[in-house]
């Protein structure tokens, strides 16, 4: 039996995952049109190497990685390139970013699929260029370039496979572990084999989750892998909380899990490995939970990426009037403010919520309630104070690049504070800063 070991603050808000996880997995329909961003993951964008005019099959290649941290792209559907432009992106900022458009023929017809032949022959620098080759990222809502992380020069003892799911709401995962153990079960053994079998292969859920663990633990008998089950609490589910709750150990502040010689992936990255390397299919659909309260239609869909939000809310008769479309959950998503923008490979979750008045955020009042919920060990407080004064220094002394942005701080925060966005805007500028200085 493992030890299970608590993490630092943490908080319990409403899990509402009721709402979205009593039906089996749908999948969306074709639409006519699909705008596929060259930026879809932590890195560089994709090169497109299609030009407008040329017809595409599903699943064809239509970006190419550029460089180490990069993912290919690839057309969700057949038909043909109609603009390669910028267009509204599934971002925080409202921005617009260059995507490659495809008018959808219908036919849905496949490219060739390139499996890996003998996986399990197959050498480590083979299974990582089909992996980048196939677009296979991160699903768990960071969308690294998974090639990149299986590939870094520090040796890998323990392998962590995160079944947590611990944001409100969000039920993609836990009905994927019900429904495609098996395929999450390969595409974690052919990670084990990129990583040079790691003595210790760990997969970790949340007890809220009884289904899919009980699946999880049948499917993973005979593989010397041990499905663990710990309390739930948010945010257990982030990279270095887990590590921490799994294994007792803490990553180096500033540092990543692999200096501890671990590495962790998502359950919805090992099936999409599975199907990357065992079926020859790249990363050009993933599961999205659509939910809200008093919706029409509430559930998880398999959804092609590059479908425009606006086309899958209409699918599902879901009413958008007097309502805002969050990206992802209500503690780490963001507004949609340009529903034209489409599903990408990060796009976990849309939650419908009622407009309402924003609280007018007021004076800190001191309560240090904030550092009794941050996960990380922060002082959020003084961090707020900090970014507000845009002083680099003591952002930089008070750890600011650990702060996870999982906004328990803000949650707790009888000020109203909007904790993470001063957070964020602090990270952006430091970077931009530090930046300048190494040009100079």
């Amino acid at each position: 039996m493992r030890l299970i070991h608590d993490i630092p603050g943490g908080v319990h808000p409403p899990e509402q995952k009721f709402l979205s996880n009593q039906q089996p997995i749908r999948t969306a329909p074709l639409f006519a049109q699909y705008v596929v961003p060259l930026q879809q993951t932590v890195g560089v964008a994709a090169t497109p190497i299609v030009s407008v005019g040329d017809r595409v099959l599903t699943g064809q290649p239509i970006g190419t990685p550029t460089g180490f941290f990069s993912a290919a792209i690839h057309a969700p559907t057949s038909g043909v390139i109609t603009a390669i432009e910028s267009r509204p992106a599934a971002h925080p900022s409202g921005m617009w970013d260059t995507a490659i458009c495809i008018e959808a023929d219908g036919q849905d017809e496949w490219y060739a699929n390139k499996p890996v032949v003998n996986w399990r022959d197959a050498g480590h620098r083979d299974l990582i260029e089909h992996l980048r080759e196939s677009g296979i990222s991160g699903l768990g809502g960071a969308s690294f370039p998974t090639a990149a992380k299986l590939d870094g020069q520090r040796p890998i003892t323990t392998l962590i496979i995160n079944g947590t799911e611990c944001e409100p709401y969000i039920t993609a995962d836990d009905l994927l572990m019900r429904e495609r153990a098996e395929e999450i079960r390969t595409g974690v053994e052919i990670i084990h084999q990129i990583l040079g079998k790691p003595a210790e292969v760990i997969i970790g859920i949340e007890d809220n989750k009884p289904e899919a663990l009980g699946i999880m633990q049948q499917a993973f008998i005979g593989t010397g892998f041990e499905v663990v089950s710990f309390p739930t609490k948010y945010p257990s589910g982030g990279e270095k909380q887990l590590i921490q709750i799994l294994t007792g150990k803490e990553v180096p502040t500033g540092d990543i899990p692999s200096a501890l010689g671990i590495v962790v992936q998502n359950v919805g990255t090992a099936a999409a490995v599975k199907q990357a390397v065992v079926d020859g299919q790249p990363l050009i659909s993933r599961i999205t939970t659509i939910t809200g309260e008093q919706l029409e239609d509430t559930g998880n869909f398999e959804v092609r990426i590059g479908t425009r939000i606006v086309d899958l809310l209409g699918y599902t008769n879901n009413s958008i009037e007097s309502r805002d479309v969050i990206m992802g959950g209500p503690m780490m998503g963001f507004e949609i403010k340009h529903l034209d923008a489409p599903i990408v490979k990060a796009s976990n979750c849309l939650l419908l919520v009622e407009q309402h008045q924003q609280p007018v955020p007021v004076e800190c009042i001191r309560c240090g309630l904030c550092a009794e919920a941050c996960p990380a060990s922060l002082l959020p407080q003084q961090l707020y104070w900090y970014a507000k004064a845009d002083d680099h220094e003591k952002l930089d002394g008070y750890n600011l690049k650990d702060c996870i942005e999982c906004g328990a701080c803000a949650y707790v925060c009888p000020s109203n504070l909007p904790l993470v966005q001063h957070y964020r805007a602090a990270k952006g500028r430091v970077k931009v800063a530090n930046e300048a200085k190494q040009r100079s």
